[in-house]
């Protein structure tokens, strides 16, 4: 039992040293998984902060598992009808902007919650996102992305990768 006491303890200081977003110079790289409509891949994102609330940084998210219809293609009768996911289709970057605003609401210092914009090669976006923080340099986050205004009207089936509602969920570390 006094194991168990020591142990709980422990995990508790630990848990209570971690913060979310301390402002200005504050640095956090993030990778993790990106699930969307017919691909799933990778996602790596780097912020830091300019202020009290607000950061700037980069996303980028390669998609390495496709549906079988843009693994391949389609043809009929020799005529392609759905294009083969390539490179271009596959990968996007984004530059984006934070407002972190965990400590606004006030839930766990270790908590963040930010809403933002990005730029990206595909199209005009938002996300919203959370982040927590278990130790000072290690927490979990997920991340809801989605377009505002793409830059093409009518996309093919590969052009909607990256260009669509997506779920980023993963490993945030403090640098």
């Amino acid at each position: 039992m006094k194991k168990l006491l020591v142990i709980a303890a422990i995990l508790m200081v630990s848990f209570a040293n971690g913060q979310a977003f301390i402002g200005k110079g504050d640095q956090k790289f993030q990778v993790g998984a990106n699930l969307q409509s017919d691909a799933t891949g990778l996602n790596v994102s780097y912020d830091v902060g300019l202020g009290e609330n607000i950061s700037i940084g980069f996303s980028s998210s390669y998609a390495l598992g496709l549906s079988s219809t843009l693994q391949d293609g389609v043809k009929v009768d020799g005529v392609t009808v759905v294009s083969k996911a390539d490179f271009d289709d596959r990968f996007d970057l984004k530059a984006r902007f934070n407002a972190n605003i965990g400590n606004v609401l006030k839930i766990d210092e270790n908590f963040d919650f930010y809403p933002g914009l990005s730029f990206s090669l595909k199209n005009f976006g938002g996300h919203v996102g959370a982040r927590y923080f278990f130790t000072s340099g290690f927490g979990l986050y997920t991340e809801a992305q989605f377009p505002i205004a793409k830059y093409k009207q009518k996309l093919t089936p590969a052009e909607e990768i990256h260009n669509q509602f997506a779920v980023n969920v993963g490993a945030v570390f403090n640098l």
